[in-house]
């Protein structure tokens, strides 16, 4: 296989670096540390696995950190992880396959992001790109950096203008922190954003950025006004940004009770409705309403779609609103069919208790 290097930043991830590093020792790979200062014990944990650690004096720039740490890899080919994404899964003959037949596109991991939800865990999936040649690819954005294909690229060939999925499946467990730690961690990546936005102008990426950092600090207005911002531009719906925005958007309308506003969503359904995720948002969108029969036809037809960002929204999530609405309208044989399809989901063996 041709040798790989994994290019990480770090800044006291004590808590997560050892766990990193251990997961991608049985692979070979070199393991690449650009430390922005940390001062607790994430560079003694590191020293365990690699001795390719470097300083970077931290500028406010997550791209300038990441290029740092690609042009100190030994290799050229660069998998680009965060010190809180473990890996899950990684098939190395397969992965060999791709770097040879597509070595000028960018592989896209698949990362579960792990997080709280009503006190339980639940997981939502994207592909992200993150394997590349240096070669071919740089990183841009000082928050939320995206690889993107060098112009020209060095050897003359055509700059990449492809991506694939690459077999590479990680764990974020970035969402994991205390309440008042995403908080803040949200609000400093606003004010980031913002600067990039004043720097170089209107992006609709951007307004994404932004308008999610919004949502996990539960500023739904300002959330729905950048969301706004980013869909009038004109925007490419093939992208997963632009699906995750567009569903975001949905759920700020609903959290801003602006449930009739919602509606409006159908408008596009032919263009976003192949992943599950928003159908089953659409759902929700009808439920609010009091439109219930349109309700479970959605919840339905999410349960048949195999594309899914947020686990659940294509199974269990779908199967328990059924349920509820029938519960709610006395439908109580169906309501039990409907839990019954949920597995172990608690919610729904909680109401099956009641209705038994």
């Amino acid at each position: 296989m041709q040798p790989i290097s994994v290019c990480i930043i770090s800044k006291n991830e004590e808590k997560h670096i050892e766990e990193c590093c251990k997961r991608l020792a049985p692979c070979g790979f070199e393991i690449v540390l650009a430390d922005t200062g940390s001062t607790d014990r994430t560079l003694e944990l590191a020293e365990r696995y690699t001795d390719r650690i470097f300083h970077f004096d931290w500028c406010d720039d997550f791209a300038a950190a990441k290029n740092f740490a690609m042009e100190k890899a030994s290799h050229d080919w660069i998998l680009s992880l965060d010190c809180d994404e473990y890996l899950e899964t990684l098939d190395q003959r397969a992965l060999d396959r791709c770097m040879r037949a597509q070595p000028q596109a960018a592989g896209r991991i698949l990362i579960r992001n792990r997080f709280s939800e009503n006190g339980k865990i639940s997981y939502e999936q994207a592909r992200v790109s993150r394997f590349v040649n240096r070669q071919f690819f740089h990183f841009e954005g000082a928050v939320h950096e995206q690889l993107v294909p060098r112009m020209p690229s060095p050897d003359g060939a055509p700059a990449a203008k492809y991506v694939y999925d690459a077999p590479v499946t990680v764990l974020h467990v970035g969402y994991d922190g205390t309440e008042e730690e995403m908080s803040a961690k949200s609000r400093r990546n606003i004010a980031l954003l913002e600067r990039e936005l004043d720097a170089h102008g209107p992006d609709p990426y951007i307004y994404y950025q932004l308008g999610q950092c919004c949502r996990k600090i539960h500023d739904y207005e300002r959330a729905r006004q950048y969301f706004d911002l980013g869909l009038a531009m004109d925007v490419d719906p093939a992208l997963d940004y632009v699906q995750t925005m567009v569903e975001s958007y949905g759920y700020t309308l609903l959290d801003l009770k602006r449930e009739r506003e919602a509606l409006n969503l159908l408008g596009v359904y032919d263009v976003f409705s192949k992943r599950a995720d928003f159908v089953f948002l659409m759902g929700l969108i009808y439920m609010n309403n009091g439109l219930f029969d349109q309700a479970i036809l959605e919840f339905t037809k999410a349960a048949t779609i195999e594309e899914f960002a947020v686990e659940g929204v294509n199974s269990y999530k779908a199967h328990y609103n059924i349920g509820v609405i029938c519960e709610c309208s006395g439908r109580t044989r169906e309501a039990r069919d409907a839990y019954r399809r949920c597995g172990g989901y608690p919610p729904a063996l909680e109401r099956l208790k009641l209705l038994s």
